[in-house]
C-alpha cells in the first residue's frame, strides 16, 4: 500500500505516523511543496496525508502552490482515496469540500482536551477513546463543515475539530502525528508566533513530556481503527 504526503514547511513532517505506518509495510513517499515539488497523480497513492503548516488556505498569491494543492485534494477526494488532512490539511479539505475556513477569534496553541461527539464515539477511527482527551493545538484559523460530513470533534474555543466524509476522508485540526523530540524543531520554526502569543518554550516543552506518552499510544491506535475499518 502506498501511503504519499504533503508537507508544507520544513520543520513539520509525518513523524509518529512515519513510523506506525513503516512497521506496517506501507510505502512512502513525499511532497514538500516549500522546495516546490510536483505533485503526484492521484493514481499513484492509496492514502494522502495533509500537514500543517504556518500558511492559511487563502494566502494563495503569498504561496501559489495552494491552488495546485487544492485541485490535487479535490481530484484525490473523487477518486475514492484515503485523505486524512491535519491542521492546515484539515482546512483544506474543508475549503476543497466547500466550507469556509477564516480566522477565528482566539488562537489554540498548546496541549488542550478533544471532546468527541456522539458521532465521533460512534465512529471507526474513535471507537474506544474516551469522551474527552488531551491533544495538541497549533492553530489560529477554523473551519464550517462541508455539506454532507459528519461532526466528530470539538474543543472549548473550536466547535470544529474534526469531520468525517464518507470514512475514506478525515479532518483532524489537532494533532495527533507529533513526538515530543520532533517538537524541538516546532519551537524554533514558530518561535515568533509563540513570542507574540505570550506563550512559552518550557511550558509546551513541560506539557509535551507529561502528554506525550499517552498520544503515542492513542495516536497508533487511532491509525489502526480507521484503517482497519476501510480495508
Amino acid at each position: 500500500m502506498r501511503l504519499h504526503y504533503i508537507q508544507h514547511a520544513p520543520f513539520e513532517g509525518i513523524a509518529n505516523l512515519q513510523v506506525w505506518a513503516e512497521n506496517q509495510g506501507w510505502q512512502i513517499s513525499g511532497t514538500h511543496l516549500y522546495r516546490l515539488e510536483k505533485l503526484p497523480r492521484p493514481d499513484d497513492l492509496d492514502w494522502l496525508v495533509i500537514m500543517g503548516g504556518p500558511m492559511n488556505i487563502y494566502e494563495e498569491k503569498e504561496y501559489p502552490w495552494l491552488a495546485a494543492e487544492k485541485k490535487f485534494i479535490g481530484a484525490t477526494i473523487e477518486k475514492g482515496k484515503i485523505v486524512l488532512g491535519i491542521c492546515l490539511g484539515a482546512q483544506l479539505i474543508a475549503d476543497v469540500l466547500g466550507g469556509q475556513v477564516v480566522r477565528n477569534r482566539y488562537k489554540e496553541i498548546g496541549w488542550f482536551p478533544v471532546s468527541l461527539k456522539p458521532e465521533g464515539l460512534a465512529s471507526a477511527a474513535f471507537r474506544d477513546f474516551p469522551d474527552e482527551f488531551p491533544a495538541l493545538h497549533w492553530h489560529g484559523d477554523t473551519f464550517d463543515l462541508p455539506a454532507g460530513s459528519v461532526h466528530l470533534a470539538k474543543s472549548k474555543l473550536y466547535e470544529n475539530q474534526s469531520f468525517s466524509v464518507d470514512n475514506f476522508a478525515l479532518a483532524l485540526q489537532f494533532h495527533p502525528e507529533v513526538t515530543a523530540s520532533g517538537l524541538e524543531r516546532w519551537y524554533v520554526g514558530h518561535s515568533c508566533e509563540l513570542r507574540h502569543a505570550g506563550i512559552t518554550v518550557p511550558h509546551l516543552r513541560a506539557d509535551a513530556q507529561k502528554y506525550f506518552p499517552a498520544l503515542k499510544e492513542a495516536a497508533e491506535r487511532f491509525w489502526s481503527l480507521w484503517l482497519d475499518s476501510i480495508f
